[in-house]
């Protein structure tokens, strides 16, 4: 089944069209028009420059997706978009798109959780050729149950994934994302937006051990998140500083503080795999690009004889191929959404 995905959740705009079947989903295209260029100035998304530009952005993303997949509208089987969680304008953009291609080409659709999407990334495969004969094998993909941690700017959740959209929440953020953070604390050392890559690069040369910030785990049994205590203790550390500080000492702030960032979610995801008895960990969503959480969970899965999944960067950010994949699995199911489908932007909605 072809499925057109459209992602518009926050300030990127993307599009892919996925080749599903009921073991992993084959990327055929996937564009993603970033917006980082737009807001950086303001140091964070604007919601209505983000709707805006999603505006702007939407026909030719889509199009480029489709000269991409070598197909063309008619050949799509259905569709899959965004509607929850995020920012509401541009959440309307995406689906209002989906829902005139669907008015005027009698083609199905389906609203997919953004939060859920991501866990599913780790399905996706890269298209090797359109015929595929004689390519190599595919690459693994987890097998249902897992645990999930999907971690971003906007959330950061720990999910138990029993089937394609089947999930039971173990533990969710109770103030500021991880990917927040990471954000926030960038734009307090001057390092712009959006400061994940750019802290992940400076702590590469920098001394994790150099602060030790604190690491908020909550109860022992806590499976919850909370960031914003790391923030405001690096911003004390700053002003004990007066302002200044030089480049060795910026670099052992960025690796100290991704440290403190990187060990909570490892010790919650490693308390999550405990929890439900589960052998098998997905981690997900624009944070698991990190490079830092990406060795230390490796170390710990290593340790705990666990599988470990982190789809590539490309699928761990914003991305429409997540959406048409899960959307697939909803359409398989029976799902239809009709024109009364709206955007949720809250988190309580997921």
């Amino acid at each position: 089944m072809l499925v057109l995905g459209i992602e518009s959740s926050c300030d990127d705009t993307a599009a892919a069209v996925v080749d599903n079947n009921d073991t992993g989903s084959v990327v055929l295209s996937s564009v993603v028009s970033s917006q980082d260029t737009l807001h950086s100035r303001y140091g964070g998304v604007v919601p209505e420059l983000a709707s805006r530009r999603h505006i702007e952005m939407i026909i030719p993303v889509v199009e480029s997706a489709l000269e991409d997949a070598g197909i063309g509208l008619g050949d799509l089987d259905a569709m899959a978009v965004t509607e929850a969680p995020g920012l509401v304008g541009s959440l309307l953009v995406g689906m209002s798109f989906i829902k005139g291609i669907s008015f005027v080409n009698t083609m199905p659709f389906v609203g997919v959780n953004h939060i859920l999407a991501h866990a599913n990334a780790a399905f996706l495969v890269d298209d090797v050729g359109k015929d595929r004969e004689g390519a190599e094998e595919a690459p693994e993909v987890p097998e249902f149950p897992f645990v999930a941690l999907v971690v971003s700017g906007g959330h950061t959740t720990l999910l138990y994934m029993t089937d394609y959209g089947e999930y039971k929440v173990l533990g969710a953020t109770l103030d500021d994302a991880a990917g927040e953070a990471f954000d926030k604390t960038a734009k307090v050392l001057g390092l712009g937006y959006p400061g994940g890559r750019v802290i992940d690069s400076l702590a590469k040369e920098g001394n994790r051990d150099a602060i030790p910030f604190p690491r908020a785990l909550l109860s022992k049994e806590s499976l919850d998140f909370s960031f914003s205590g790391i923030k405001t203790s690096v911003q004390t550390y700053i002003k004990k500083l007066h302002g200044g500080f030089d480049d060795i000492t910026l670099r052992d702030i960025s690796a100290s503080f991704q440290e403190a960032v990187v060990d909570v979610l490892v010790k919650k995801a490693m308390r999550a795999m405990e929890a439900v008895n589960a052998d098998t960990l997905v981690i997900a969503g624009g944070v698991a690009c990190n490079s830092r959480l990406r060795v230390k969970a490796g170390e710990a899965c290593s340790k705990a004889d666990f599988d470990l999944y982190i789809p590539p960067p490309k699928y761990c950010s914003d991305n429409g191929a997540m959406i048409a994949a899960l959307g697939y699995h909803k359409l398989k199911k029976g799902e239809r959404a009709d024109f009364s489908l709206n955007a949720k932007p809250g988190l309580k909605d997921f």
